[in-house]
């Protein structure tokens, strides 16, 4: 069974690129949150049409939702003829901006040299792709199968996925009731099983001074020079700190196995003006200027000393330096995830990563978050993994691609996986 469940998928190859390519033309930006709906009803049209019963649900008051740009989600169910477990293949639909520098329309899902092209190719509609086609080839071959098999297509991934995956588990639909595996086809490379993430924590520093005029700097306060003292001592002791923290946790690439800080951006003074203004600024001394901050921090660290490794700093900063005066304030945290090496999910994919491609697979843990955050912290599954196509490097990258070997390998491990969970067992 397991030879014709390989053999039916390759036989399927046309089926996943035109899936694929249709996925990809669907520009579901995020932000703004464009075409959810859209995609939903064209996932709704293929799963219905083979056999499972599907709700379509608006995350309706989560953050980003609006009547303009609503939060649409899909969930698939198709149940087997006999009790057992539910494997359930979560997907997130949204894509981030395209960017510049691409050589293929980024909507176009052209096929070139083995690969298909567009945004959100890699990350991730290869993947949902691959679990759809994996999904029906076992169904065909395999009816009696016990339990049951979701496949659900949810919203706002890159940006916390509040109006997706967190809005279906706080509603149960992530229960360990009602499902018992979860693999999630984010583009981790098809011969790695991804057991989890680092954990996140982002802040907002504001540092405040005096406006006056920029002739006359000495009679303000400017809040710039305030937070160029926070970056020199972050420069001093933060990052160097940060650095020698390593982790036991499997985290790719190499770097990511320490704690890191991201400075995401800094405003400071006056705001930049419209493109098509062509006057100079006016001279102000500025009193106030924000950064936002990214830190990433391992599981062997707890939430409340990153935290203080901020405030920390800049109660040291402001022991030693006049009229030093800031905010801070907390924008995102999540704890990290990692799934047990012997959790049912992990068995069951790497054997089956084994049989398709005569290897073991690597167990690593990504160095940013995805939706395993809210199947675990609010959901309490934990039996969840990544597993998909697709190389991580490529993710929001110009020229995105995924290739097609790699999904029909994917999409073979998945079926594989499937029979094996909810297939016949040996008498």
């Amino acid at each position: 069974m397991k030879d014709r469940l390989r053999a039916e998928i390759e036989a399927r190859r046309e089926d996943l690129i035109a899936l694929t390519q249709d996925l990809i033309r669907i520009p579901t930006l995020n932000p703004p949150g464009r075409h959810y709906r859209d995609i939903c009803d064209y996932l709704d049209r293929r799963l219905l049409h083979a056999g499972f019963e599907t709700e379509l649900i608006r995350a309706t008051g989560a953050p980003g939702d609006s009547d303009k740009y609503p939060r649409w989600n899909i969930v698939a169910r198709r149940a087997g003829k006999h009790p057992g477990d539910c494997v359930h293949f979560n997907s997130h639909t949204d894509v981030v901006e395209v960017g510049h520098g691409w050589t293929t329309d980024p909507f176009g899902g052209a096929v070139i040299d083995g690969r298909i092209y567009g945004r959100g190719a890699c990350d991730m509609k290869g993947g949902l792709a691959a679990s759809i086609i994996a999904a029906e080839a076992f169904i065909d071959l395999c009816p009696d199968f016990s339990g049951a098999i979701e496949i659900s297509g949810t919203a706002d991934e890159e940006s916390g996925g509040f109006g997706g995956v967190a809005y279906l588990a706080e509603r149960g639909y992530f229960d360990p009731a009602r499902v018992q595996h979860v693999i999630i086809p984010e583009p981790l490379n098809k011969d790695r099983v991804c057991l989890g993430h680092r954990g996140v924590w982002w802040a907002e520093i504001e540092t405040r001074g005096e406006i006056a005029h920029g002739s006359m700097p000495f009679l303000g306060d400017c809040a710039v020079r305030h937070m160029g003292a926070v970056l020199d001592e972050m420069e001093r002791s933060l990052f160097p700190a940060l650095a020698r923290k390593r982790t036991e946790m499997p985290v790719v690439p190499e770097g990511a196995r320490q704690s890191t800080l991201n400075i995401n951006s800094i405003h400071g003074g006056e705001p930049e003006q419209e493109a098509d203004y062509t006057g100079l600024p006016s001279p102000c001394v500025p009193d106030r200027c924000r950064m936002v901050v990214d830190r990433r921090f391992l599981i062997e660290e707890n939430i409340d000393e990153v935290q203080a490794e901020i405030t920390d700093l800049l109660d040291r900063i402001g022991a030693r330096r006049a009229n030093f005066d800031y905010g801070l304030r907390e924008l995102h945290r999540v704890l990290p995830s990692m799934t047990d090496r012997d959790a049912p999910i992990v068995t069951s994919v790497a054997r089956a990563v084994e049989e398709v491609m005569g290897r073991a697979p690597d167990f690593v843990v990504s160095p940013g978050t995805y939706d395993q955050k809210h199947i675990d912290r609010i959901g309490r599954l934990k039996n969840c993994i990544a597993y998909g196509p697709g190389i991580l490097d490529l993710a929001h990258k110009p020229d995105e691609y995924v290739g097609i070997d790699d999904m029909v390998e994917a999409a073979q491990v998945m079926a594989l996986s499937l029979h094996d969970l909810l297939g016949p067992k040996p008498a």
